[in-house]
């Protein structure tokens, strides 16, 4: 059984993928969060994806604030 901080790295790793296919900083995805009507510190925000450690809810807000549609989770 894999272990919960493998998932942790993934989820981490998928934001950023997506972060990066967009060139968009950490800094871009605040001002997108707060389009949302979700308020984040752009340095609490970084430590909270460089831990890897968020809410499910919070990854697909971050997903829909960027505009991603559709996500890989394994290449093929």
């Amino acid at each position: 059984m894999p272990d919960v901080a493998e998932f942790e790295s993934k989820v981490k790793g998928l934001l950023k993928a997506e972060l990066k296919k967009r060139n968009m900083t950490y800094a871009h995805l605040v001002e997108k969060l707060a389009e949302k009507g979700h308020r984040e510190d752009e340095h609490n925000l970084r430590n909270k994806i460089a831990r890897g450690k968020f809410t499910a809810a919070f990854f697909v807000l971050c997903l829909s604030a960027i505009g991603c549609q559709t996500l890989r989770l394994e290449d093929s």
